[in-house]
């Protein structure tokens, strides 16, 4: 009986060991190769990440964009190399990646005008039609480029208030970028008086042209009469400048018409009514 239940007992022990000995085999090489792909894996991931990181920099993109892709491109890597980690024990991964993909749906549409201003901030870090100290306009509003963010643009008026605007907006809207080219064309329209001379006021604005160093000699200044008004004889005005002496200009020639106009006898008209009176 002794010697029975000792059979029985060490056939037990052997069965056991057996078990786990098959077991061991059988999840051992897959948990080894799991394992395995999951730090080789990893490994490559950081090694493609800086090397973006370095391909990015030497595109000059926009810093706030450049950390954004990498870290996109990081964490989608990473997520990959679990999957495939987890798929290699034997978990099935079917209903794991369709929970994913519902929870991203759900958060999408939760978050989708967040996400279309993620979008507008991407594209408009990517195709740059603006940048920080750019004058611009866009969604009726105008001013300085303080910052560009993934979400938000922010724009400095001219008395000093913020104006934050949604990407989304910016990047499917129309916009006005005043500072993008290095030239501009300042355009002036004087009136002068019927029966004054217009020889006269075509020369003197030539002289001031001539005067001001700021005014480009390519292209050519433009002289024209654009309009027989109601009140007065219009002439137009048309020159270049840089950029960044559009305002000088405009206003400094401005003063000369104003000033020294007068002193050759030619008169700035203004609207006028004469009343005639009949008495019965």
């Amino acid at each position: 009986m002794s010697d029975k239940a000792t059979e029985l007992t060490g056939t037990s022990k052997y069965t056991n060991m057996d078990w786990w000995f098959d077991k061991l085999v059988e999840y051992g090489s897959s948990l080894l190769a799991g394992v395995l792909i999951l730090v080789v894996g990893l490994f490559i991931v950081k090694r493609i990440t800086k090397f973006i990181a370095k391909l990015v920099a030497k595109k000059d993109f926009d810093p706030s964009l450049s950390k954004f892709l990498v870290s996109l491109i990081s964490v989608t890597l990473k997520v990959l190399v679990v999957i495939t980690a987890m798929g290699q024990l034997g978990i099935e991964m079917t209903s794991f990646v369709a929970l994913i993909g519902a929870a991203g749906l759900a958060i999408g549409m939760a978050f989708s005008g967040t996400l279309g201003n993620l979008a507008g901030g991407v594209m408009i870090l990517i195709f740059r039609p603006y940048k920080i100290g750019d004058f611009m306009q866009g969604q009726g509003e105008m001013g300085t480029v303080k910052e560009i963010g993934i979400f938000n643009t922010i724009l400095l008026t001219n008395d000093n208030k913020t104006v934050i605007i949604p990407n989304g907006a910016m990047a499917n809207g129309n916009m006005t970028n005043f500072t993008m080219e290095k030239n501009r064309r300042v355009d002036f329209t004087i009136g002068i008086a019927y029966g004054d001379n217009y020889d006269t006021a075509k020369a003197m604005m030539l002289k001031f042209i001539e005067e001001d160093e700021r005014i480009l000699k390519t292209p050519a200044p433009f002289i024209g009469l654009i309009a027989l008004a109601d009140s007065s004889v219009n002439i137009t005005l048309r020159v270049w400048g840089k950029t960044e002496d559009y305002w000088d200009i405009f206003f400094s020639m401005n003063e000369r018409i104003y000033k020294e106009f007068g002193n050759e006898g030619i008169n700035f008209p203004f609207p006028q009514m004469d009343v005639h009176i009949q008495q019965n």
